[in-house]
């Protein structure tokens, strides 16, 4: 379907292919994995002919439909919600009106070789408009709509009074109606909550025909979807036939494989080059030693890739709590609408968050959640009742928002440093270097960071206090699936209290022990882990 063959492409001083192949075959789910700046959104531009290889081939069918979903949305105004995305299907539209003109035409009167060749552009136009859904079109975009969290009660809505997150869910949904031949996904969960995630795995799995390549930072969906892995990485693009977990177990089977191929190659040298240096001054041996050198000369030397940067962090036992670390007494919190009056987020919540508790806080988009957490943390005042921090307790609060109050004039290490100014250099470095800013990257203004470094810092100046209480709101956006498996391996070994808010599944099962389910205004309590909460919800 798409091929691309012995790719090389660079960008200014930086490698990122040598002729590296891949394809895409027709059906086939493929996940498209590697380090950040290895080239995987640049597979997807050289995919969509937004960049040319600088050498290679890239071969598809013009009749091929590629629908691409990236984290740039571009501007979006002048339509509703559901009208944005029909308008994907813009030439679907216009092939759907040429089908009414044509069967217009066919009641005219025409000689038989005209009649013939209309019949046969119909029949073609009939055919092309079917396959790509015209006649479900806008009822496919409300379905897609409302999976992706929009409801009935929102399709009118313009669709610039939607935040940044719900347009890309917009985006998507423009992308999903399309059902193209090959769907291009770069981080399709970013912004959606686990009902929406659960919905799109679903439609991927049951109601997509087509083939598609994405990346993605939820392990869960990429086991669930993908039967196939293109890793990006070292120069090179090497495929998988497995999902993501396969990939894991594959890859360092394929590593030792090549590690111990390169110590055999490695001692092998060592004794050719010892023979060569003993005996390189006597004429008698000089056949042989010419013989070795040229032998060396034609040996293709083993090269080792280098380590993947992950983070690198446990943190320090904290100072102990008291037993109870937050008591809730009908607690209670409303918002006021722009148009008057005010809405209810939750209420009449009561209850202990004790020590050394791992606390999922769950529920749909809009539940309440962030607002919960930002009531514990002290960051809003509840319009109710009281949220009462226990003895001892150091509290240490993670939001999407932490990032936006970052100085942008700052380097990372002012920053980590005015976290904490009785640190020497050394210990700042280090707490740096542990979350990949090594070498010149401490001295990065905020202003230059991705979002993904951005995250990585607000974690550093957060994990790196000697706090007992750690309230998290998804900590693991923005951050790759080895990160994230760092992140939950401390979380695991730390002794102190966790509360979180996160859509990443394989997260919550590894972690919490405890379950807080906000639910139009009310909590329920789950006194067990993730998986009991669901066993639970799925058997009310």
């Amino acid at each position: 379907m798409i091929h691309l063959t012995n790719i090389s492409k660079q960008h200014g001083s930086q490698i990122l292919f040598k002729s590296a192949s891949m394809q895409i075959l027709p059906g086939v789910r493929n996940g498209l994995v590697g380090p950040n700046g290895a080239g995987k959104s640049t597979i997807f531009r050289l995919i969509t002919g937004e960049e040319d290889a600088d050498k290679g081939e890239i071969s598809c069918s013009k009749k091929t439909v590629i629908g691409y979903f990236s984290q740039d949305v571009g501007e979006m105004s002048g339509y509703s919600a559901l009208e944005e995305v029909v308008s994907v299907s813009a030439e679907l539209m216009q092939l759907g009106e040429a089908i009414k003109e044509m069967e217009t035409a066919m009641a005219q009167p025409m000689s038989d070789d005209e009649m013939a060749d209309l019949l046969e552009r119909y029949g073609n136009a009939a055919e092309e408009f079917e396959h790509r859904g015209g006649y479900d079109l806008e009822s496919r975009a409300q379905t897609v709509l409302t999976g992706l969290g929009i409801g009935p009660a929102d399709y009118n809505r313009p669709v610039e009074s939607f935040s940044g997150g719900w347009k890309m869910r917009i985006a998507l949904a423009k992308i999903l109606t399309l059902s193209p031949d090959v769907l291009l996904l770069d981080e399709p969960t970013n912004h959606l909550d686990v009902e929406s995630i659960v919905w799109l795995e679903e439609w991927i799995s049951k109601d997509f025909k087509g083939a598609v390549l994405m990346t993605c930072h939820d392990r869960d969906f990429m086991n669930r979807i993908v039967s196939r892995i293109i890793e990006v990485a070292n120069q090179t693009v090497t495929t998988y036939n497995g999902n993501y977990d396969f990939y894991l177990r594959e890859r360092e089977i394929r590593r030792d494989q090549l590690l111990a191929s390169y110590r055999r190659q490695q001692e092998m040298l060592a004794k050719e080059e010892d023979f060569i240096a003993r005996f390189a001054a006597r004429a008698s041996h000089a056949a042989q030693v010419q013989s070795r050198v040229k032998k060396l000369e034609k040996i293709e030397r083993i090269v080792l890739p280098p380590e993947q940067k992950v983070i690198k962090f446990e943190f320090a036992e904290p100072p102990r709590s008291g037993d109870n670390v937050v008591g809730c007494e009908e607690l209670a919190k409303t918002w006021p609408l722009p148009e008057g009056g005010e809405k209810s987020v939750f209420s009449g919540i009561s209850g202990t968050i004790r020590r050394q508790e791992k606390i999922a806080v769950v529920g749909v988009n809009g539940a309440g959640k962030s607002t919960f957490l930002k009531v514990l943390a002290g960051h809003t005042e509840p319009t109710n009742g009281t949220a009462t921090i226990g003895a001892s307790v150091n509290l240490g609060y993670f939001s999407q928002h932490s990032m936006d109050i970052l100085n942008p004039e700052w380097t990372v290490f002012d920053t980590v440093q005015d976290t904490l100014p009785q640190a020497n250099i050394g210990v700042i470095r280090n707490i740096c270097a542990a979350f990949l800013f090594q070498g010149d990257d401490v001295d990065k203004r905020i202003s230059m960071l991705s979002g993904g470094e951005k995250s990585r810092l607000v974690l550093a100046t957060l994990l790196a206090q000697p706090l007992n209480f750690l309230i998290l709101d998804e900590p693991t956006n923005h951050l790759d699936i080895q990160s994230r498996d760092v992140l939950l391996k401390a979380l695991q070994k730390y002794t102190g209290t966790v509360v979180l808010v996160s859509h990443y599944r394989h997260f919550l099962r590894s972690l919490v022990n405890r379950v807080f389910e906000i639910d139009h205004g009310e909590m329920r309590i789950y006194d067990g882990n993730y998986n009991y909460y669901l066993e639970q919800t799925n058997e009310q």
